[in-house]
């Protein structure tokens, strides 16, 4: 599933868009529309021009520029999605749902499972309307908000950390690959982390991502818990003890019994 450093990638894909004008818009799957049809999607953005593309958690943002109930496109990745940025002579792939033209080549939204999908938003007030249950950006908030948002919860540190209501843009690898850093256990409640604790995490979720984010992806180095996560006897690879995989929160998860103890 797409997490925060892959949807940045996107974002960044999203880029080629910026002060270009749509030509056209392809719908090839209305299924991936969210609250608008085919034609009124089309008619909204055809012949408009992108402003700098943004991302909010595991959202790519496309505003348009001119007045301020212009529209804006809100990209959701689901589980399998991802944009890209292809010539005009590239056949179209099956999973190609919407098609975005310009003079300079096509961003396409590609999802093969198609459980999200684009909004259409008419303006910054429909924006914030449609994000509203978004917590602030992991990337972005500072420690004190972190820990106040993370601890006004009663839950284990795992579930808080993937609650999008409380940070946006973690997800179950993000999440792991941070506790096992922090060697804090996934199950651990919240409400029993200390300043340094919490200080600790946010610290390392910030060079979590600032080296994810760089990469376009969680690497799955050596010397990261991701890079041992479909190994079939997967160990630390910062003490060599066999890692546990378990469930918690209905996700599977990997950590290290020696380094995060309960």
């Amino acid at each position: 599933m797409p997490e925060l450093p892959d949807v940045e990638g996107f974002r960044r894909v999203a880029q080629h868009v910026e002060k270009r004008q749509v030509r056209s818009v392809q719908v090839c799957d209305a299924q991936v529309l969210r609250g608008v049809g085919s034609e009124a999607f089309r008619n909204a953005l055809q012949r408009r021009y992108f402003a700098a593309p943004q991302r909010h958690g595991k959202w790519v943002l496309l505003p348009t520029a001119g007045a301020a109930d212009s529209p804006w496109v809100l990209a959701h990745f689901g589980m399998t999605g991802s944009f890209e940025w292809c010539g005009h002579d590239v056949e179209l792939h099956k999973h190609d749902r919407v098609v975005f033209d310009f003079a300079t080549g096509q961003l396409r939204y590609r999802d093969m499972r198609k459980l999200t999908g684009l909004h259409l938003a008419r303006g910054q007030d429909e924006v914030d309307e449609l994000l509203a249950e978004l917590g602030p950006d992991a990337q972005q908030i500072g420690a004190e908000e972190f820990a106040e948002r993370l601890t006004r919860t009663r839950r284990g540190v795992k579930a808080a950390l993937m609650d999008q209501a409380v940070l946006a843009g973690l997800g179950n690898i993000c999440a792991d690959e941070l506790l096992w850093r922090a060697r804090i256990h996934p199950n651990r409640a919240t409400t029993e982390l200390s300043g340094d604790d919490l200080d600790g995490l946010h610290r390392e979720m910030r060079a979590m991502l600032r080296d994810a984010v760089r990469a376009g992806r969680v690497p799955d180095d050596a010397s990261w818990l991701t890079g041992h996560r479909d190994e079939p006897d997967p160990r630390c690879p910062r003490c060599s003890t066999a890692l546990r995989k378990t469930r918690v929160g209905g996700r599977g998860t990997l950590w290290c019994p020696a380094c995060q103890h309960a």
